[in-house]
């Protein structure tokens, strides 16, 4: 049976559309214009800036090109279930009832938990919002996780602890070249959020202060008065440092302290027992290069620190964040102009998509899925009984070690691609293809997408209409400009289909966007990330809300703290943190570091991007950075084939040889899959606090790959 939907249609006359839309790639989310012109023997395209309150009318070379991958001919466009071997084209109907009796066989079979939900970071509020209520209300599983674990889980869990709420930015971005010092850490914005850099730009022409802590001398590392080219895995050791000297030079802000934070005094009995001259030396920095940074941001009148993957995506990754936040802390700086934190967001959703339930162990609002009074709230807006709903699951990683253990035997995945952005990835492939029943849904034949069973084809950031939240925590409402192509539907459609065919169409009777955004609303009402106050209409006239926005006639919340934090008793918490080396050390078989990162021309696992003429142009392949004296040491010259090796698995990806990376580090982007993915060769340890993986520092070996292929040919023939 089909579902009435509300949709968009043109006239086939209609030869020029002119669409309102915003980037679907990072967190900025830079708003656009798309002109889509019909009248010649092929569509042209034109994309300009639409000036806006986050980027300031800016746009980066993804955005400019992103239309390319909505109007690519690779798009999927029906419905496909696997018929002998092969993805076959069906109708909607043959593939809902097939998902449908198919899951709730093995939910039959082997109990409700057998079945899990996957999700993305870069799926709209709503469809986040809907795929968590899916999961718990039409499933009733507590297995649900998305990709956005490996984007924000350090940084989030520990404003939690700290602060006790976590927001991308604690203020605003025009804060930015208000502040005398910035510290970016582990963060290349000049690649990732390359439109955010002239607010940093600016504040250097005001006079101040840049400090990046970075391995590589990264694009955005160009820009800095101190760059902290510290090992791999060690930044809450280099911080350690930089607080010493801080306590050490008498720079702290007492007033703040006394007034606004608690647990202080063990973090100073733990800094006065560290030996400056050991952190210089277990970190790689200079002792001289520490005290510098250090006294520049504690002398500085207003400051701010910025963290990315590179500090988080570590098995300490949440300990090395609390660190940087005992240094806002300890010099007063945050709650006040040009003063704060932010955790740079690398996907467009990523700030959104993780506050309405698609993690494992929220409800909607940041509200706790084990909490009792959540349980019971939520349950009276979704009209169910509170033990209903089932409790708090795993990780988006354990779900992979859960899928090869066969404890679950059928997965829905929307909007990611596991088998590319998982760490480990070997063993994730294999417990791909040990399930029963895979369905992805995806607008590409994705890595994850050719292991599916069924594959359903979704609609582009041009066709669906949605909010998103940026990194700022400012909610926006991105229109849609054209009809689905082919027999493409809306990820939240597919989702109110399928519960449909399962027999709980009536928790999922929304017809718009908007509906299950007034729906989410009341979920969030009274939460922490409370929306209740935004609507589509204030959204249309405002451009964009700052969340909390707890009724219709608040402005939202620009600057967080300025009054008290978001613990009970107002005060903000120091921790603190031990000066820990990684999990995994090089060694005498393995014995170079391997960090990954982001490249300016794509995007996550290049599902997207790589469909992009103009992108995939710019970078064909992966490649290997790796330092010159490393490189003549393993016998590498610049643009030959390497193979790189842990004891996980093998890369295979080209040389580039740059003296812009540490000698005993070698980096590789992410954006590529099969022999070039370099999560074939990352660890599957996880933080305790937040279940983020250890991608960032992986023991490995290079060689050219010839010398590998000869010698797996000699270990061939001696097997033989």
């Amino acid at each position: 049976m089909e579902r009435h939907v509300e949709t968009m249609t043109f006239s086939v006359e209609q030869a020029r559309q002119v669409m309102a839309t915003q980037c679907p790639f990072c967190s900025v989310q830079c708003k656009m214009e798309v002109v889509e012109d019909r009248s010649g023997r092929r569509p042209t395209y034109q994309v300009t800036a639409i000036p806006n309150k986050a980027s300031e009318g800016r746009l980066c070379v993804k955005g400019m090109n992103a239309y390319q991958h909505a109007v690519s001919r690779e798009r999927l466009l029906h419905p496909m279930i696997r018929k002998n071997g092969k993805l076959t084209q069906v109708t909607w109907e043959e593939a809902l009832e097939a998902v449908s009796s198919r899951l709730s066989g093995l939910q039959a079979e082997h109990g409700a938990h057998a079945v899990g939900m996957y999700g993305g970071g870069s799926l709209t509020n709503e469809s986040a919002y809907l795929l968590g209520k899916f999961a718990r209300v039409a499933l009733q599983t507590k297995y649900i996780d998305y990709n956005g674990r490996f984007c924000m889980s350090a940084a989030a869990s520990a404003g939690v602890k700290t602060f006790g709420i976590d927001r991308g930015l604690t203020n605003k971005l025009s804060d930015i070249p208000l502040a005398e010092c910035i510290i970016l850490a582990g963060t290349n914005i000049a690649e990732c959020q390359p439109t955010l850099m002239p607010y940093f730009t600016r504040a250097k022409e005001n006079g101040a202060i840049i400090i990046v802590i970075d391995p590589r001398v990264s694009a955005t590392a160009s820009i800095a008065d101190v760059h902290l080219q510290v090992k791999p895995g060690m930044d809450a050791a280099l911080v350690n440092g930089m607080l010493k000297v801080i306590f050490d030079e008498k720079l702290i802000d007492e007033a703040f302290i006394k007034s606004r934070t608690k647990g202080f005094a063990e973090v100073k009995e733990h800094l006065d027992s560290l030996d400056l001259s050991e952190m210089a030396d277990i970190t790689g920095v200079s002792l001289e290069l520490i005290r510098k940074a250090a006294i520049s941001f504690g002398k500085a009148r207003t400051g701010m620190v910025f963290t990315a993957r590179g500090v988080e995506q570590h098995a300490d990754g949440h300990m090395a964040v609390r660190n940087f936040l005992n240094m806002v802390l300890a010099t007063g700086k945050i709650g006040r102009e040009g003063c704060g934190y932010g955790a740079v967001t690398g996907q467009g959703n990523g700030q959104g998509g993780r506050e309405h339930g698609q993690k494992a162990d929220q409800l909607p609002g940041y509200r706790l899925i084990e909490n009792p009074e959540d349980r019971a709230y939520i349950a009276r807006v979704w009209g169910i009984e509170p033990e209903e709903l089932p409790g708090k699951g795993v990780s988006a990683y354990e779900m992979m070690e859960l899928v090869h253990s066969r404890d679950i035997r059928g997965l829905f995945v929307m909007g990611s691609n596991p088998i590319v952005s998982n760490p480990n990835a070997v063993l994730v492939e294999e417990a791909l293809e040990r399930l029963e029943f895979l369905v992805v849904a995806d607008m590409f034949l994705s890595e994850t997408a050719k292991l599916a069973d069924i594959v359903l084809p979704v609609t582009s950031y041009l066709e669906n209409e949605g909010t998103m939240t940026n990194l700022e925590g400012r909610v926006l409402l991105r229109p849609a400009g054209r009809p689905a192509p082919g027999e493409a539907r809306h990820d939240w459609q597919i989702l109110c289909d399928l519960a449909y065919w399962l027999g709980k169409e009536k928790y999922f009777t929304f017809r718009q966007a908007e509906d299950i955004f007034n729906e989410l609303r009341m979920a969030s009402r009274g939460g922490i990330a409370d929306y209740y106050g935004i609507t589509y209409e204030r959204l249309r006239k405002e451009e964009g809300i700052y969340w909390p926005c707890p009724s219709l006639d608040h402005p939202g919340t620009p600057r967080l703290f300025g009054e008290r934090f978001a613990h009970q008793d107002g005060l903000a918490v120091f921790q603190s943190v031990d000066s820990q080396s990684p999990a995994e050390q090089p060694n005498h078989e393995y014995p170079l570091y391997m960090t990954n990162g982001r490249m300016l021309s794509h995007y996550l696992t290049g599902v997207q991007t790589r469909r992009s003429p103009v992108l995939a142009a710019r970078e064909v392949e992966n490649i290997l950075e790796i330092h010159p004296s490393t490189a003549r040491k393993y016998r590498l010259e610049d643009g030959v084939l390497a193979s790189l090796q842990s004891v996980r698995g093998t890369v295979i990806v080209r040389a580039k040889v740059t003296s812009d990376i540490r000698e005993d580090t070698l980096f590789i982007p992410m954006h590529w899959g099969d022999a070039q993915n370099v999560n074939r060769a990352t660890p599957a340890l996880l933080d305790p606090n937040c279940k983020m993986p250890d991608f960032k520092t992986s023991a490995v070996k290079v060689q050219p790959l010839a010398e590998y292929l000869l010698e797996e040919q000699e270990k061939g023939l001696m097997k033989e």
